[in-house]
């Protein structure tokens, strides 16, 4: 029996999330809104406490500011029984992004603070060693392409898996180096338009039968349609659940969680796509991005209650 079932590394800052602003303020002018909601940020963070509800046992490995919302994030940390030991204490201050109108187009005001000191190198392998499985995020193409592909090769040599979501190219580069990676990450994750710019492709069914040459195990999401996922020379789709959508943040980070939770216990393929699936249909029902990700009765219950979703075999070769 490992200490750990996961080691998450990445981000993790504050939310305030403003609700009802129908514009900014003039220089000078007052404006008031609706609501405003604290809530802990960063998809690192937010991927940890989803799945530590679920009932699996977490470290984080991190950056937080010595201020009071870093040990806010802590407190939320270890209240769901995260480990936070390899947490690193910031120069900065902790992050913070303020969400304004999330249940529209968003928009943010953001400041970096501690997770400008975020390094792969943070990783700590006595950790790893201890776990069963490694969740990785903050791969940022060309700039640290090379720190992920040695770090994910020294946690195989431990005989621990790995998952990573690497997320939007800000470069706009879309690094080819992705492919070399996918051959030494377990569980590989993007969305559909990020799996578009990386292949080139637009077809789905395409893009699939491209990371097939790189990867056993690749997952695409495509938002409130689901999730397709092709393993090991099987692909499956399922549909996803239509709920009442308030704030879509750290949906993703969600349905990741739901379907990490699937594979570490041993789940089908088809049973963890429904667990990321409705992971993610709950996160978005409530505001605040881990607010309404649930626990496993919950979300057994959501399951039970919705029905089983539609399950497709995709022929991609």
């Amino acid at each position: 029996m490992k200490k750990y079932d996961a080691i998450v590394i990445g981000d993790a800052n504050i939310d305030l999330v403003v609700a009802g602003l129908s514009e900014l303020p003039e220089p000078g002018q007052e404006v008031f809104v609706r609501d405003m909601t604290l809530h802990v940020g960063g998809g690192a963070a937010l991927f940890s406490m989803a799945l530590a509800k679920l009932g699996l046992k977490l470290a984080f490995n991190g950056t937080l500011g010595e201020d009071g919302f870093g040990h806010f994030v802590r407190e939320q940390f270890t209240q769901y029984g995260i480990d936070t030991s390899y947490i690193y204490k910031s120069n900065f201050n902790t992050g913070i992004s303020i969400a304004i109108n999330p249940e529209v187009d968003r928009s943010f005001i953001s400041y970096l603070g501690s997770n400008t000191e975020l390094s792969l190198q943070q990783l700590d392998m006595d950790s790893v060693a201890l776990a069963r499985h490694v969740h990785l995020t903050g791969y940022k193409g060309r700039r640290n392409h090379a720190e992920y592909m040695k770090v994910a090769k020294e946690i195989k040599s431990l005989g621990v898996t790995t998952s990573i979501d690497v997320g939007w190219d800000e470069t706009g580069e879309w690094f080819s180096g992705i492919f070399e990676l996918m051959h030494e990450v377990d569980v590989f994750f993007m969305n559909e338009v990020e799996a578009q710019q990386f292949t080139g492709l637009s077809n789905i069914k395409d893009i699939l039968h491209k990371f097939a040459e790189y990867t056993d195990h690749i997952v695409i999401k495509l938002g409130s349609a689901g999730a397709v996922a092709a393993v090991h020379g099987q692909t499956k789709f399922q549909s996803g659940f239509q709920v009442p959508v308030v704030d879509t943040t750290g949906a993703g980070d969600s349905f990741n969680a739901g379907y990490i939770y699937g594979f570490l216990t041993g789940q089908s393929i088809e049973m963890s796509l429904l667990y990321g699936n409705a992971c993610g249909a709950l996160s978005v029902s409530m505001s605040g991005g881990s607010t309404g990700t649930p626990d496993g009765i919950k979300l057994e219950k959501f399951i039970s209650e919705r029905g089983s979703s539609t399950t497709e075999i995709w022929e991609t070769a």
